[in-house]
């Protein structure tokens, strides 16, 4: 079965494992996912990931999730630009999540970054997802 949405996917396995109360997840490796990750690690979602392989040798991330007082740190985790619906946006029109409380994380000509440093770079790009 082929997967349309990757990162959807590796956001809802992060859900899934949070509710479950896991301490790691695996989901399988891409650039993209890799720089995801980066930046939730940046704003303190996540406490890292590592480069790991499968049964059958395929490459994937093992990413070591975050409690606080055993409550996930990530409360919302929402995918916003889908396949089928792209959302894209410019630099003064990036949105703060929660009165910035929150993490839009945004795939830019200058990177994969969250919305602050978009703001920063003034760069617009693609709204991957928001975190809170």
């Amino acid at each position: 079965m082929s997967v349309n949405d990757p990162l959807g996917d590796m956001l809802t396995r992060i859900r899934n494992a949070q509710m479950r109360g896991k301490s790691t997840v695996r989901t399988p490796a891409s650039k993209l996912r890799a720089w995801v990750l980066d930046v939730l690690q940046a704003e303190g979602y996540i406490r890292g990931y590592e480069p790991a392989t499968d049964a059958k040798g395929h490459p994937e991330l093992e990413i070591s999730l975050k409690y606080y007082e055993g409550t996930p740190v990530i409360r919302e985790l929402k995918r916003v630009s889908t396949p089928g619906r792209r959302v894209y946006m410019a630099a003064k029109d990036v949105p703060s999540v929660r009165q910035g409380l929150g993490v839009s994380i945004i795939s830019t000509s200058k990177g994969v970054m969250s919305d602050a440093a978009a703001r920063t770079a003034n760069v617009g790009g693609e709204v991957l997802c928001t975190v809170f």
